[in-house]
């Protein structure tokens, strides 16, 4: 566990690069868990239901990740989308190169009336909403652990900013 996402995801960047290593402008330093690394999952965009997962441009894992969500479309996940997103410590992961997401979740009223604010508490949390993402991250957790091969990895570029583009 670590903390300091909210102060430039510094505490998921110093996690990283001690266990998996980093990427600078003379090349890639990976400890040699780099490679054993399944997945991180990350949940934290808002308070509501998981509708799905960032594959933050990782064009390989879309077919994966399409079909670990089929059995979970009744429970209203469905969404692959290759579109990144930021602010949270997938980021870390993947700017190594390392298989980072963040699922796609319904943020209620999150960013308008409760993100870092005294409403932020447990109270205000749907239960149906956390055991369906209970249920999703458990799933995609298991799936990544039992998978024959690794979820295929994009390219580092030196830098180490984790992208192809």
């Amino acid at each position: 566990l670590w903390s300091g996402e909210e102060q430039g995801l510094i505490g998921s960047a110093q996690y990283v690069r001690a266990h998996y290593g980093y990427v600078d402008s003379l090349g890639q330093h990976f400890t040699s868990d780099h490679a054993k690394l399944a997945a991180y999952f990350n949940v934290d965009n808002g308070g509501g239901a998981i509708r799905g997962i960032y594959a933050e441009g990782n064009e390989g894992v879309v077919p994966v990740f399409n079909e670990w969500l089929a059995p979970l479309r009744d429970l209203g996940a469905s969404i692959v989308t290759l579109a990144p997103t930021t602010g949270t410590d997938h980021q870390s992961f993947d700017r190594v190169g390392l298989p980072g997401f963040q699922f796609v979740q319904d943020e209620l009223d999150y960013n308008s009336a409760t993100h870092h604010t005294n409403a932020d508490v447990y109270e205000r949390l749907v239960p149906k909403d956390m055991i369906q993402n209970a249920v999703i991250v458990a799933s995609f957790a298991f799936n990544a652990a039992n998978r024959s091969d690794k979820l295929p990895r994009k390219a580092v570029t030196v830098g180490g900013r984790g992208r192809n583009h």
